[in-house]
């Protein structure tokens, strides 16, 4: 038995949005892969080099840290969020 799946549902499904080239207060996926762990709250303050969350992709993780000091504005995904390349993860201000 062979199974295709209905290519109809996914142009249906709300994709997610980008981070914008050049917003130092977008932090986009890297790479596709999952949510593995958020270490951050909205309204939170980090500074540069605090982990905001970790992606699981091939079985590695990889951490996704601050560049600089900032307030946490908003967070766009969860764990286990299936994540593609460039999608808006994180918002800093």
């Amino acid at each position: 038995m062979i199974r295709v799946p209905n290519r109809a549902i996914k142009a249906k499904t709300a994709a997610r949005p980008k981070a914008a080239e050049g917003n130092p207060a977008h932090v986009g996926a890297p790479m596709p892969g999952a949510v593995a762990s958020i270490a951050v709250t909205v309204g939170q303050k980090v500074r540069a080099g605090d982990l905001l969350l970790n992606i699981e992709a091939m079985k590695m993780e990889t951490g996704l840290h601050s560049d600089r000091e900032a307030t946490v504005k908003a967070i766009h995904v969860h764990p286990g969020s299936q994540i593609e390349a460039k999608d808006l993860l994180v918002e800093l201000e």
